[in-house]
């Protein structure tokens, strides 16, 4: 990297920010920052709804900031990038809210599959972090998402691992009791990149007083100057990584690695960029967990393995700590060696920092920018069917007749639609109302049944998109027709339909005790 010259390395962020940053503050807001939030936030909040158009930006945006030095990993936008494109299938299905979610979160789980060639961790990611429960029929259908995703990588991209890792074999049972205590203190270096990546985005907005379209521009000169006195942190730094697990770097030049990665990657964020922080966790764990070995490996050398044994139990601990997903940590670390003897190190570790970053902070990296916001998931999953609006959960509405329609092909219609009703507009799109079977049946069993379905419709009682569940359970209890119309707040668009399937779908399970 120092062979490109000062000059590239100082500019090319800015350069790059003074491209992406119009594109993410015009275009798709949402893109900017690492991405895994938002899923999160269109899961609990949104059914699973995500924009068209965050494929295409959130990729350009991200090639864009990590191909120009932006020290985040490649990893948060695919995993926003598959949600995207399965809720766009859901859409473009007409699936309802819970079948949106599900997809929302195969296509997550795709996203790591492919990334990481880990078709085990993609599953457990999808259902630790983005559904937040472990349901039978949704484990099944993301299984089986991050396969296919698996297959397809390998034939594209190759068996081979993105990652070269040390060999891993404890030295002595005493060991364990190292990695427990290696685990404890990654934990919390963890938990501190969780807080630092936050706290320096607060600094930057509070400094920045232009427009969003420059922010990423003027602040990739900053960056610039960072990766000027470490080129190392350019871009997502696997390499680096595996160099620095091999015992390449000195023990000075780890922590130097470890702290200014954790600089790097806020900044990068702080500055409007866009790229996840699952990578740069784990190479701060990595980083970090080398150096704890090189300095326990100095004073045991008969007890203590290689260190980079300790940078791998790092990289798990790390992780664990910040996102507090154990699961997640544990199985694509083992994924990612292929060693058995690997895992009760890693349980061990994993458990502690998981512990210790519980202790530390009730959030988690990604939920604390929703904290931020004043999104509480937490409370989101034990509330979400009563506060949530009627838009949000409801079913696509059946498709809509003309007024000029004949009752024959209202008939029609009718047998193909499964809640007893289709709704009615005019020329122009406007609801006007709803046809129920039993008057169109009534109709044509009378002699004379030459007028068309306006003469028939009726005005139900419907629901507007921003009724919430808990006021709209009366009115779907009392509606004649399985469902009831959902409307747009001024009444003249139909945007869905509300079934008591919809309500079911949308509430959580309740433990039985």
């Amino acid at each position: 990297m120092p062979a490109l010259g000062f000059w590239f390395i100082v500019f090319i962020p800015a350069i790059a920010g003074m491209i992406y940053g119009p594109l993410v503050a015009w275009l798709a807001p949402e893109a900017r920052g690492h991405g895994v939030p938002e899923v999160m936030f269109a899961v609990a909040e949104r059914g699973g709804h995500i924009p068209a158009r965050i494929p295409v930006v959130k990729s350009l945006a991200s090639a864009l900031c990590i191909g120009g030095g932006g020290s985040v990993g490649r990893e948060g936008p695919i995993v926003q990038i598959g949600a995207a494109l399965g809720s766009a299938v859901a859409q473009a299905l007409r699936l309802n809210t819970s079948r949106m979610r599900l997809l929302v979160a195969c296509g997550a789980s795709a996203g790591i599959s492919a990334t990481f060639n880990a078709p085990l961790a993609g599953p457990f990611f999808a259902m630790e972090l983005i559904l937040r429960d472990f349901a039978a029929e949704s484990f099944g259908a993301v299984v089986l998402a991050s396969v296919t995703a698996s297959v397809v990588g390998r034939s594209v991209l190759g068996d081979n691992p993105f990652l070269t890792l040390p060999s891993f074999t404890p030295h002595s049972g005493v060991e364990y009791l190292l990695f427990a205590g290696a685990g404890a203190l990654l934990g919390v270096v963890g938990v501190t990149f969780s807080k630092l990546l936050y706290l320096v985005e607060d600094v930057c907005d509070w400094v920045w007083r232009g427009p969003e379209w420059l922010r990423p521009a003027v602040g990739g000169l900053l960056l610039g100057g960072v990766l000027w006195l470490l080129p190392q942190l350019y871009g997502v730094g696997y390499p680096v990584l595996e160099k620095a697990m091999n015992g390449d770097y000195a023990l000075g030049l780890l922590i130097a690695l470890m702290v200014g990665k954790m600089v790097a990657t806020s900044l990068t964020i702080g500055i409007g960029g866009s790229g996840g922080v699952f990578a740069p966790t784990l190479f701060i764990g990595a980083v970090g967990g080398t150096a704890l070995g090189t300095m326990i490996h100095a004073m045991l050398p008969t007890m203590a393995g290689s260190p980079g044994a300790y940078g791998l139990i790092g990289m798990a601990a790390a992780l664990a700590g910040a996102t507090k997903a154990p699961i997640t940590a544990v199985v694509i670390l083992f994924e990612l060696t292929g060693e058995y003897s690997i895992i009760l190190p890693l349980m061990v570790a994993v458990a502690i920092a998981a512990g210790v970053g519980q202790l530390l902070s009730k959030d988690s990296i990604y939920t604390r920018k929703l904290t931020r916001r004043g999104v509480d998931l937490a409370g989101v999953s034990r509330e979400w069917a009563p506060s949530a609006q009627v838009a949000t959960i409801s079913s696509p509405p059946p498709p809509a007749l003309p007024e000029t329609a004949s009752l024959t092909a209202a008939a029609e219609a009718l047998q193909r639609t499964v809640v007893g009703a289709v709704p009615v507009v005019n020329g122009s799109g406007v609801y006007r109302g709803i046809l129920s079977a039993q008057v169109v049946a009534d109709a044509l069993t009378r002699e004379h049944h030459t007028g068309t379905v306006l003469d028939l419709v009726r005005i139900p009682p419907t629901l507007t998109a921003d009724t919430r569940l808990s006021q709209a359970m009366a009115v779907l209890d009392a509606a004649p027709a399985a469902g009831v119309p959902v409307v747009s707040a001024d009444g003249t668009r139909l945007v869905g339909w509300l079934t008591h399937k919809d309500v079911l779908n949308a509430s959580p399970p309740k433990a039985h005790t």
